[in-house]
């Protein structure tokens, strides 16, 4: 069984590559933020949470980013010493969204 600290290290690593990478590879229509990477105990799966800005241009950037899963694996295998890179899925991050409007509300 890994360490949870190691678990900590990667999840951690993928957040900051994933950032990385949409830096570097989306268009700049949108902003884009890595807001939370979550890793399967064993290492082979994670899902990594985006916001978008703005909200109107979350199909899209889902879309690019979801097609680009070959690209973003590849990405990771040169760029860090992961090892074997985990099969990755990008999800628009709702409880960010949640968090937002909560702020919006209680400033009203």
């Amino acid at each position: 069984m890994k360490s949870p600290n190691r678990h900590t290290q990667i999840t951690e690593l993928l957040t900051q590559t994933a950032a990385e990478y949409f830096a570097r590879e989306s268009n700049g229509t949108s902003l884009i933020t890595v807001t939370r990477t979550d890793l399967s105990p064993d290492m082979h799966k994670a899902n990594i949470y985006l916001s978008v800005l703005p909200v109107e241009s979350e199909d899209s950037v889902l879309h690019f980013a979801r097609r680009s899963r070959a690209e973003f694996r590849m990405y990771i295998n040169k760029h860090t010493r992961m090892g074997r890179a985990p099969t990755v899925d990008f999800l628009i991050d709702e409880g960010e969204k949640n968090r937002l409007r909560i702020d919006e509300l209680t400033r009203s």
